[in-house]
Order: structure tokens, then sequence, then C-alpha cells
């Protein structure tokens, strides 16, 4: 039987996404053909796969540590949030429509049905399996019907290790408590536990280790340091600090509105690590600050968090800014809040019709209920800089300003080239669908130059994760027990 090991955390963002990847990375260097797997993601992050599905952003992120191209049954069921109590259901990468919480859960046998199909086809392609859990096992209202976590491991009779952060704080509560939430047949399931994010002196640490192992009866199987400076995809949490360069060098200022909806903001990573981009967020109630560049993410609630903007002043904002030469740029969702307006007869966001957008382009989307799922590439028409990266939107924009367009892109190489989004008569406004707009180190540089930084330097992102990649499996192969991990598995 091909082998398997489930990840679970005490809590969200306890660190089980990045130690899937470690792991993953980990088992590549021993020669084992691995592959991620996670059975329900709940994320406004996700990524385009190599079978023109749709799967949350960290398996694609654990994909590449585990050097295989990212496949749908890697997250057969991806829920993204468009309200407080309800979310787009996408099972095998395809969208199933809208349920809300209530009607989620009577779903689940059937949701529960793909996610064990695609972990049997994972097991029959690789060595090894490595999964990962949704927030934690302990959580008691979530228990029935659940395929996340214990519900999962029990169909799939795959043995458990549970991770904590010790960073947030009472990190043996965190262990002891999601324990005592289990039944006795999951808490034998759980075969050891890893503490997560140390910062200080590990002999300190051993006390509490101590009383762990004698009061659970569960194996701390390793201490993970805080681990600084590493670039790694963001399963959905927005960065709570604003990235601000150290040196003296020119500096472009990017602002970008946190969005009660956004989405792939993974798309502004590359801008962060820019050491010439003073890049931040601006939260709901935050003074709107003075930018060179100003960018409308994408959003999985176009029409409400085009009201959001509105009653957050940032109409008004965006016209003051580009009186001032400032520049936007507007992607996929964004893209369609600086047209015309948008229509959604179908009632697929909202059961609003129509909205009018900021008008600063003179296009209009019409959302369809057929998602655009692509990988693409080509080249900016600003100075022909090669680019590449995914499109995950519905609908389709119309209009004028599409006679200028802001690239042309392919799915392959044998493609005729197509344009894409729109760039603004006076060259301050540019528009596209295309996430991973600043991926590719040429069109970062080429976009940072457009929007006034002249000596703009090229950065090679993808590269920075990769090595940060390797940061984290080296610090997760010094301080975790591996051969102990790979006894469990087998």
């Amino acid at each position: 039987m091909p082998r398997a090991l489930m990840i679970q955390g005490t809590s969200s963002d306890s660190g089980k996404s990045t130690l899937v990847g470690a792991l993953c990375r980990i088992a590549v260097r021993a020669g084992i053909r691995v592959a991620p797997f996670k059975p329900q993601n709940m994320s406004l992050n996700s990524a385009v796969t190599v079978d023109g599905g749709e799967i949350g952003r960290a398996q694609a992120w654990q994909a590449l540590a585990a050097g295989v191209d990212a496949h749908t049954d890697m997250n057969p069921v991806l829920l993204k949030p468009n309200s407080d109590i309800g979310a787009q259901v996408i099972v095998h990468g395809r969208a199933r429509g809208n349920l809300d919480a209530r009607a989620y859960h009577a779903y689940k046998p059937i949701a529960m049905q793909a996610v064990l199909e695609s972990f049997e086809r994972l097991r029959a392609a690789y060595d090894l399996v490595l999964v990962e859990g949704a927030g934690s096992p302990a959580e008691i209202n979530l228990r029935e019907g659940d395929i996340a976590n214990m519900g999962f491991a029990e169909a799939a009779d795959c043995p458990v290790v549970v991770v904590a952060d010790i960073d947030r704080g009472g990190v043996f509560a965190q262990i002891v408590g999601t324990l005592a939430c289990l039944s006795e047949a999951e808490r034998a399931r759980v075969k050891g536990v890893i503490v997560n994010k140390f910062r200080g002196d590990p002999a300190l640490l051993q006390p509490g280790i101590d009383w762990v192992e004698a009061r659970t009866g569960k194996p701390v199987l390793g201490v993970v340091p805080f681990v600084p400076g590493l670039w790694l995809d963001a399963e959905d949490m927005l960065p709570a600090a604003r990235h601000a360069p150290a040196s003296g060098d020119t500096v472009l200022r990017v602002i970008v509105p946190a969005l009660p909806r956004i989405s792939n903001h993974t798309d502004f990573d590359p801008l962060r690590a820019h050491p010439q981009v003073d890049f931040r967020y601006v939260r709901a109630g935050e003074p709107l600050p003075a930018a060179d560049l100003v960018i409308l993410p994408g959003s999985k609630s176009v029409q409400r968090d085009l009201a959001w903007l509105r009653a957050q002043g940032w109409e008004d904002y965006l016209r003051r800014h580009l009186r001032y030469d400032g520049k936007v740029i507007g992607i996929c969702g964004g893209m369609q809040m600086l047209g015309r307006g948008m229509r959604d007869p179908l009632g697929i966001e909202s059961a609003t019709e129509c909205t009018h957008g900021f008008g600063l382009l003179d296009f209009e989307t019409e959302l369809a209920p057929e998602k655009q799922l692509v990988r693409t590439e080509g080249s900016l028409t600003l100075g022909d800089a090669p680019v590449h990266g995914y499109e995950i939107h519905m609908g389709t924009t119309t209009g004028a300003a599409l006679a200028r367009p802001a690239m042309w892109l392919r799915q392959g190489a044998g493609e005729e080239p197509r344009p894409d989004g729109a760039i603004s008569d006076d060259g301050q406004i540019f528009a596209t669908y295309l996430h991973g707009l600043f991926d590719g180190p040429d069109a970062c540089a080429a976009l940072l130059r457009w929007a006034g930084l002249d000596d703009a330097q090229r950065i090679d992102y993808h590269a920075r994760r990769l090595a940060s990649i390797d940061t984290l499996a080296d610090a997760v192969a010094a301080h975790v027990d591996i051969p102990a991990l790979w006894r469990l598995i087998e």
C-alpha cells in the first residue's frame, strides 16, 4: 500500500501548510516521489492547475516544493467564501455553485466521495502522499460529517501528527486541549506532536516537553525554530505588517486596499519582497495615504467590495490620485471595478443586477456562470516584457478601452496571441485579468518603471521562493526526527 501521513494542527495558521511543504522537499531529496494533498481547503488564494482546474494556493506551493505540477486531485474540495455564511464550492477544480453553511453540511457526503477518489488516484501515482488538515480537529461543532481532519484520517486509515504554534502562546494547553477533544480512536491515531515557530533556548522548553509527553503519551517529534525572512505563499491571511525598504535607494510607494473579499493577494508578494518598494495594505478605517501606485486587487465578491471601497472614500481618492499623475492598476475584479459598470443578470454574485463602476475605463462586464481558468504567457505592451500567470474569473468584458490592450497572451506556444486588458489613453491606468502579473522579473521591473521607478531593479522572486523552501526544509530536517516520521508512515 502506498504510504501517507496527515499533518493536523491545534489551530489555523499553526504551520500545517509550511510543514507539509518542507516534508515534501525533504522527501524529494531522499528520492521519494511525493504529492501534497488537502481534502478540503477554505481560501480565496487559488491557482490554476496543469489539468485546467482550480485549487488552493498552498497546495500549488507544496507541489512546487515536491517538484511536481499542481493537479486538482491535490485539493479536491475548495471553498471560496463570498459572504460570512456562504461560499462557492469547487470540486475537482470546477465550481459547483454557491452554498450556505447549512447546505454545505448536507453536501459533505458527496464531497467526501470526491475527496477519497482523488486520494486514491494520488496513492496510485506516488510513493508518498502528505496530507494537510484544515483548521483544527478540536472544532467540536464540525465533527459530524467531517471530511477535512479526523473524518478523513479515519476513512483513509492515515496516521496523524499534530503541529502546534508556540509563537502565539499557550502551546501546552493547545496540545493537551486538542487531544482531549478527540475520541479515543482518534487520539490513538495521533502518533506524535511537533512544536512550531520556537524562539529561544531549547533547554528551557524541555521541562514542558517532558510534561506533555507524560501527560498525553504522545512523543514530541521535534521543535521547529522560527525562521525569519522566508517568502512562502500565504494560504489565505493577509500579511500583518507593512513592508518598507530599509535602504536609502529610490522608493516607489505602492498601496492596495484590503478588500473584505480580497482574492489572490499572493499577486503582490513580489512587490512586498522588492527592495525599492514601500508596500502596504490599507485596511478599513485607515487614512488613505499618498502613493505613487494604487492597485485594485482581485475580489470574490466584486459588487460588495466595490461598495466597500466607496464607503471607505476610495472613489474620490482615486480621482484625486490620477489628477496628480498617480498610476493605477486593476487586476481581475479590480479591473472590472475600473469600468463603467457590471451586470449580473443571473445573480451569480449578488441580487443586484447592475452596479456602476468607477468609470475610469470605457468598458463594462457581464458575469456568466462559466469560470475562465487558464494558464497563460505572453508579453506586456509596455516594453514587450515577457509575462506569465493565470486567469480565474467569471464574466466577459467588452468596450472601446480594450482597443489598447495591456498585454498579448497565449495558452501555448502554438496558439495565436490574444489581447488582454487595457491601458488608458493617458497611460495612467493599467487593467488586466492576469494573476501573477509581477512574478516575472522583467514584467515586474517594466511595470515599476511605468509607475515611476526609473531605476527599478530586476528581482527574481521565483528563485527567492525556491530558496525559502530549501531554507525551511533545512530547518525542519535539522529539528524534527525525520526517521521517526518515516517509520510512522511505514
